[in-house]
């Protein structure tokens, strides 16, 4: 296989690129390849020539030339006899260097590594017993990228449910009053606002990636909710009502909060799309956010406003509400057949007493379920503690989710499943486990090499760790030639240039070592490097974050000064000090929001149940999140930012009406709320489920995430809306009847009475006058 991948060729014109003319070179201008690979080589000769003696220690072992060398990460799965004897390895990892240094050569190497998992695969097919998983620099994108691709069929079967489920949610069995229209239209002006936001990305050169694929379903909750609740406002006026009356009307009851929780979706996703967020990705998400929600605010108030006109002039004109051809009175539909009553079926005014005419939109089965039957059921005396020990129990194990949060910092989370990212983690996970990667220990200053005390101290902070370091093979050296480590300072470093860099098989520990001449001609060793790898175990990312902490705080302590270092801690720590700071900007932009609008509101106490009913989300979704297996990574806080928002949405009209509400019970307050915004919170939310369903199904472990998360935001604010705010509402102060408005002693009722009689005396009338 090594053979193979070093005589892989890479066509220009002019000339052919080898592995060779690409490489990383080492001192001696020949490429670097991995120790595995010399270790290999000489256990074939060793069985060419049937010697039986060689054998390979691990995870130290020795070259032919005298070298030791590090295989912890180049062998996996590894059985040993006594004395770290190799018996057997289950895996072995093969790494190549290209270089970078110029586009020309950007490019090669990019096409080389393509060719290199070409022939990979087509060594498997001829080695079937051996498994081979390769993965180069640019598979990570790559896999990142295909889930795009894989999930297009099923936001397909998505787009289908959702727009079946809105137009059958706006739908009743009068024909006149139906409005199956405007839940295809609600959908196209969610889509509409989407496109256009992609469309000023990609025209403003923006990157397109596969956590875009969370956008639709913000705008779903948010987009779809508005307008059903628009929906529900037209239901609320009267039918005798001019269509401008009508329509006036639902702006003013239902913009004003749709208004606010745009500008709450505007604040925390443009928080997101600051500066102050480190991920490139998560910022292009707010961004692309905060557009596509502008634009649906206006698309929502201009073309879904419009076409509520539309379809109010064609419900006033008695005009079929799917084929707007004139409904015809019923004597004339008599005559018809069944099927043709069926489809034209409608309540004309005129034959309707004053009484009903307030009902004529309760045949619609979500207004009829919830005002018949939910209502009553829920603020039951009995089904109340019920809810609450039900809450309790939410509490609990959202607190021991809660507990167990973990940062997730694995690559293979935001990639499609069947890819090389996924298996290549996977190998790397179950082989090579054992031992964290090699951390470079860096002392930066000059320190008194040949002082026993000082030997004595960088020992022990290495000490426990798997090492590969100049210091201690010098001082083994040093004893073995039966010569005293505390040298004065001239003999122990003329001893280490002259004699032990010297010998052949300590020779590469020179580029681990910068000597400099002072004035006086005296050398002295200015700074030097050892590589460190420690003992790990299957929790390998949490021990190795751990391990950074734990060598960074000694760091800054110890006599001597040090600085560690490995190329995942870029990762770890830009990833640490990233995944959370995206969310905790949003919530106090959020709390910021609420506490400054408690001024503009109507009641302050608004702001504060909309701020418990947010953070109780908020916990419950962090706690069942964790307890799904979804860690705290970047999909998943960006969807807990839309969290924040998708309650806002849901439980800001509700809270409002009930809070507002006077002269009644709290009881009748929390019925009429859910009454009046029940029916929007429920259509919305049934949308948003069934078009979350197919994205279960994509094999890919972002969209996993994504579902995971979008799943319990709905699920647990449902619960929120239609069961905890209406019980605990109805018993936690202020009551009610306190808040009434106290009646002015000087505002009496006074009626006058005049009998009033006509000519011919035949007739008395009374006319009574209140005032």
């Amino acid at each position: 296989l090594h053979s193979a991948v070093t005589r892989i060729q890479v066509q220009r014109p002019g000339f052919n690129y080898t592995f060779a003319h690409i490489c990383i070179l080492n001192n001696d201008k020949t490429c670097i390849v991995d120790d595995i690979v010399h270790v290999l080589e000489e256990l074939k000769a060793a069985r060419s020539s049937n010697r039986t003696n060689f054998a390979i220690t691990y995870p130290i072992t020795h070259l032919k030339d005298g070298r030791e060398v590090y295989n912890g990460h180049q062998l996996g799965g590894v059985t040993v006899h006594s004395k770290d004897r190799v018996k057997s390895a289950e895996a072995v990892q093969l790494t190549y260097y290209l270089q970078a240094i110029n586009s020309l050569n950007d490019m090669v190497a990019e096409k080389w590594e393509s060719i290199f998992c070409d022939t990979v695969e087509l060594f498997q097919k001829s080695n079937r017993k051996v498994k081979m998983y390769p993965f180069t620099s640019s598979s990570l994108k790559e896999d990142f990228q295909k889930t795009s691709r894989v999930s297009e069929r099923y936001l397909i079967t998505s787009l289908v449910l959702v727009v079946t489920l809105a137009i059958l949610c706006c739908s009743m069995q009068d024909c006149v009053r139906s409005k199956p229209w405007l839940g295809l239209l609600g959908l196209l002006t969610v889509t509409l606002a989407t496109l256009t936001a992609a469309g000023i990305i990609n025209l403003t050169g923006g990157k397109y990636n596969s956590t875009f694929l969370g956008i639709p379903f913000v705008m779903l909750g948010h987009g779809l909710y508005g307008t059903f609740e628009m929906l529900s406002s037209w239901r609320k006026t009267r039918e005798d009502q001019h269509v401008k009356e009508r329509t006036a009307a639902v702006f003013a009851d239902s913009m004003l909060s749709f208004s606010l929780t745009t500008a709450m979706y505007l604040v925390t996703f443009g928080i997101g799309a600051s500066p102050f967020t480190n991920i490139e990705a998560a910022r292009i998400f707010c961004c692309n956010s905060c557009i596509a929600i502008f634009f649906n605010y206006l698309y929502v108030l201009s073309f879904y406003g419009s076409s509520l006109v539309f379809t109010g002039y064609i419900e006033n004109n008695y005009q079929h509400s799917i084929f707007c051809r004139k409904v015809p009175k019923p004597e004339v539909l008599q005559e018809k057949p069944a099927w043709y009553r069926f489809l034209l079926t409608a309540r004309f005014s005129e034959d309707t007493d004053d009484s009903e005419e307030t009902n004529t939109y309760e045949s619609h089965l979500l207004v009829w379920f919830l005002k018949r039957y939910y209502c009553d059921w829920i603020t039951n005396t009995y089904v109340k503690p019920f809810v609450v020990l039900f809450y309790l129990v939410y509490i609990s194990f959202a607190l021991m989710g809660y507990l167990q949060v973990s940062e997730g910092s694995d690559l293979s989370n935001i990639v499609a499943t069947a890819t090389r990212t996924i298996e290549y983690t996977t190998a790397q996970q179950k082989y090579f486990s054992n031992y964290s990667p090699v951390i470079g220990f860096y002392i930066y200053e000059s320190i008194e090499y040949w002082n026993t005390s000082v030997q004595e101290d960088v020992l022990e902070y290495t000490k426990g760790f798997v090492r590969i370091s100049w210091f201690e093979s010098y001082l083994n050296y040093l004893r073995k030639l039966n010569i005293s480590t505390g040298l004065p300072k001239k003999n122990f470093t003329d001893m280490l240039r002259n004699s032990f860099l010297k010998t052949p098989q300590f020779a590469h520990f020179s580029e681990d070592i910068i000597f400099s001449k002072k004035y006086n001609n005296e050398v002295d060793v200015v700074a030097s490097r050892m590589f460190l790898v420690a003992k790990t175990m299957e929790t390998k990312r949490e021990e190795l974050y751990d391990l950074l902490e734990t060598l960074r705080k000694l760091s800054l302590t110890s006599k001597v000064k040090f600085i560690v270092f490995n190329p995942s801690f870029v990762y770890m720590d830009r990833y640490a000090s990233s995944v959370g700071a995206p969310l905790q900007n949003s919530c106090i932009s959020a709390l910021f929001l609420l506490f400054f609008s408690a001024f503009l509101v109507a009641d302050s106490l608004i702001n504060v149940w909309l701020t418990l009913t947010v953070a109780s989300v908020e916990f419950g979704v962090i706690g069942f999140m964790t307890l799904w297996k979804v860690e705290l990574d970047c999909i998943s806080v960006l969807c807990l930012i839309y969290g924040i928002n998708y309650t806002i949405d849901n439980c800001a009209p509700l809270l409002s009406t009930f809070v507002l509400g006077k002269e009644f019970t709290r009881t009748k307050w929390v019925k009429n709320a859910l009454e009046v915004h029940g029916v929007a919170i429920l259509q919305s939310y049934l949308c948003y489920i069934v078009g979350l369903i197919p994205l279960a199904a994509v094999p890919s472990n972002l969209t996993r995430t994504l579902f995971r998360c979008l799943f319990l935001i709905a699920l647990v604010t449902f619960f929120h809306c239609f069961a905890i705010l209406p019980v605990i509402l109805t018993f936690l102060p202020p009551s009610k009847k306190k808040r009434k408005e106290k009646k002015n002693p000087e505002n009496r009722e006074e009626i006058e009475c005049v009998e009033m009689v006509d000519m011919d005396s035949t007739r008395v009338v009374d006319q009574i006058t209140t005032v």
